[in-house]
């Protein structure tokens, strides 16, 4: 039985944990200090694994002395966002669900601040917790009939027209059929839970990270008939750049997969597997819309806070009002 599934059906009284983040992000080593004694004192066994940005793809757990992630109940993200985005690459195709710690800024997926952390240590002990599972992909670059790379991802790939940063004419394939072909500054395919990212800035949807889609979303096209489209995941898609630029390239989650050559492929289909987040019942969805992007207001008088505060009350349970 994985991992994923024992935490499930019945999670383990004694959790195996592993701490990461970067090395070096103000906070992280202490907090790892603070979280190993309080894992300790509680039965579980930990291991840190910090290391620095850019070591990550590096071995990462799967170094020959370290094992599998598939070793580990839990891991355990410091950071950010980013922090996020590292710890899913860094641990491949052995997933484990993950509780985000937000050290950093937003803090969107690492939702849970650390004044909460040993009460959320408490909710999962007693069972009070869900798994939430998000689309991941697998983005190859193809040329000359070979794949270039290919790398796992769980935000977006974008297609970016780079200098002389003139726009390019990007053609995208659905299940071998042409769908059509956008004149942009590039074309961001993104995953739900990477909506609210440079998909959001480039002004596509908030689509709700558990579905399993696909979102299209142009930069700067020059029409106005381009608007972003939300296709199934079940479908393959492939981008093509007939004439790209000198500094053309497809990014997967903020880093450069691969420069584009013209009849460069990139391909973009549903990876196996998923990245797996655990929430409680204090931390949904639209709460985190609420507090983190302060969406879900526009009355008068209005602002975060009140929308805060009826987030809270619409998530309690009838027995707990009044």
């Amino acid at each position: 039985m994985s991992t994923s599934q024992r935490l499930r059906t019945s999670p383990p009284k004694h959790l195996r944990v592993a701490l990461v983040g970067p090395a070096g992000l103000a906070g992280v080593a202490e907090e790892a200090e603070r979280l190993d004694g309080v894992l300790h004192a509680r039965g579980h066994a930990v291991t840190r694994r910090l290391a620095p940005a850019g070591d990550w793809d590096k071995g990462g757990f799967h170094s020959p002395d370290n094992g599998p992630a598939a070793d580990f109940d839990l891991v355990i993200a410091l950071g950010g966002d980013g922090t996020i985005l590292r710890t899913a690459r860094w641990m491949g195709y052995d997933q484990v669900p993950v509780l985000g710690v937000n050290l950093g800024n937003l803090g969107f997926l690492a939702d849970f601040s650390r004044d909460e952390i040993d009460e959320v240590l408490s909710e999962i002990a007693a069972g009070r917790f869900r798994l939430v599972d998000h689309l991941m992909f697998e983005c190859e670059v193809v040329r000359d009939g070979a794949t270039v790379v290919r790398e796992l991802g769980l935000n977006e790939t974008s297609v970016l027209a780079g200098p002389p940063f003139s726009m390019i004419d990007i053609d995208l394939h659905v299940d071998g059929e042409l769908a059509t072909t956008y004149r942009a500054d590039g074309l961001i395919v993104s995953t739900p839970v990477g909506s609210t990212a440079y998909n959001l800035s480039a002004g596509g949807p908030l689509v709700r990270k558990d579905l399993d889609a696909f979102l299209f979303t142009p930069l700067n096209p020059h029409t106005l008939t381009n608007r972003t489209v939300v296709d199934s995941a079940t479908r393959h898609y492939e981008i093509s750049v007939p004439r790209p630029n000198e500094g053309s390239a497809c990014v997967v989650d903020g880093r450069v997969l691969a420069p584009l050559l013209p009849d460069d492929r990139v391909r973009v289909r549903r990876a196996a597997p998923r990245f797996t987040l655990v929430e409680t019942r204090n931390h949904g969805y639209y709460r985190t819309l609420h507090e983190k992007l302060h969406w879900g207001g526009g009355m008068r008088g209005a602002g975060p806070q009140a929308s805060s505060e009826r987030a809270e009350a619409s998530l309690r349970t009838p027995g707990d009002r009044g």
